[in-house]
């Protein structure tokens, strides 16, 4: 049992790296010609240089943090961490938890590496070291709660309802993921802050735009994205009717009024054609998986005998669900779950030309790329396996395709 869990762990990290070299040959690609204008010849130098580099420098993160987690295992030392802990059954839950949020902590160096040097160099990291290690500490803390707390469920639920516990488990899990979306607006202020937008031509264009289909906005924010990142984006949030509207800083300064609202069109297409309930669905089928992961790692006794483990250990489990269940069926659900992204975005681009923002929408997406650096010509293939939103010409394509049928309303 010991050795499938490990060959596992190898076959899944292998499939990694062929991403990652599939991703470095993807650079080689010709640049397609209706995005032949986003990078001038500096700035396409200044893009491969940054791949590259970002490139090597994950391999090295991905075969460390493979390097971490395979010895952890191999040398049994979650049972030999949680014997420390006596023999309470959320003690040693509490114990495997905390084992993996101390595990991340030789990937920090990795972290800081990444966002204060390759991501400082290339104009990217806004990040100062104070914020850098304010946020290392709120991910370990928030990280150890939510394992600790799913790895209690699972056990309390094991223990009232034995092998029911299937349906049980993803519906806890599913009210989970909903809770914490929920919860997102007022967990994103644990990071950043927001600031109402102030009144203007780009605060009644977002608000008419929002209230030409039933919505009614309760305000209009300003997240202040550019204390970690040059990079931009913009979303809304809120249960029903009522809805906040959150835009990047970065987003505001670098993009005209008429870009900004064709992002928003877009995001808020991603709403009016009931994208978010659809993706609640396709979580919800994947909390089922992987409550039946728990139900078949719970039943099998020999998997924690193998790893030192006297008994069940709930939080060994969610560790096994995750670094071997988890993983292995991920890139197959993948496959199914970006094919689904990639047309919700193409519909959601439609989205912002029906409301007259077409080309609006093309200069604004020109504009992300160029600051974020994308990849204008990606191998189809890796496009297949890994990408959720389409590459940029085939977005170009759609929008123009959807302007000259007439789509667009002035």
């Amino acid at each position: 049992m010991k050795t499938a869990v490990l060959v596992i762990l190898a076959v899944t990290f292998a499939y990694k790296i062929f991403l990652r070299l599939l991703s470095a040959r993807s650079m080689r690609n010709p640049i397609p010609a209706d995005v032949a204008d986003v990078y001038d010849a500096d700035t396409y130098r200044k893009w491969r240089s940054y791949q590259a580099e970002r490139l090597r420098f994950s391999l090295l993160t991905d075969t460390v943090a493979f390097a971490v987690t395979l010895l952890l295992l191999a040398l049994n030392v979650h049972s030999a961490f949680a014997g420390l802990f006596g023999t309470d059954w959320f003690a040693v839950i509490f114990a495997v938890a905390l084992l993996e949020s101390l595990a991340g902590l030789p990937l920090i160096p990795f972290s800081w590496y990444s966002t204060m040097h390759i991501e400082e160099k290339y104009g990217f990291n806004r990040s100062t070291a104070a914020t850098f290690w304010a946020d290392q500490a709120k991910e370990f803390v928030i990280g150890l709660i939510i394992m600790t707390g799913i790895a209690a469920l699972l056990g309390a639920l094991h223990l009232w309802l034995g092998d029911a516990l299937i349906a049980a488990f993803a519906v806890v899990l599913f009210a989970l993921v909903m809770l914490l979306s929920f919860l997102y607006p007022f967990l994103s202020r644990i990071f950043n802050r927001f600031t109402p937008l102030e009144e203007g031509e780009l605060k009644q264009k977002l608000t008419a735009l929002m209230e030409k289909h039933g919505f009614r906005v309760r305000a209009v924010q300003v997240m202040d994205a550019s204390r970690r990142t040059s990079r931009s984006n913009a979303y809304f949030t809120g249960f029903g009717k009522t809805k906040t509207i959150v835009l990047y800083d970065t987003l505001v300064q670098t993009m005209t009024p008429d870009e900004i609202c064709a992002v928003f069109a877009h995001e808020m297409g991603h709403g009016l054609h009931r994208d978010t309930l659809k993706n609640q669905a396709l979580s919800f089928v994947q909390m089922a998986l992987i409550a039946v992961m728990a139900w078949w790692v719970l039943r099998t006794q020999p998997l924690f005998s193998a790893f030192g483990f006297a008994g069940i250990n709930y939080g060994f489990a969610l560790v096994l669900i995750m670094n071997t269940g988890l993983a292995l069926i991920m890139p197959l659900w993948g496959l199914a779950a970006n094919a689904f992204s990639r047309r919700a975005e193409y519909a959601a681009d439609a989205q912002a030309v029906t409301e007259g923002y077409g080309e609006m929408l093309i200069s604004a997406l020109k504009k992300l790329a160029r600051n974020n650096l994308s990849d204008l010509s990606p191998s189809p293939l890796l496009v297949l396996l890994e990408y959720s939103h389409p590459p940029l010409s085939r977005r170009i394509a759609a929008i123009r395709k959807a302007v000259e049928s007439g789509a667009e309303q002035p």
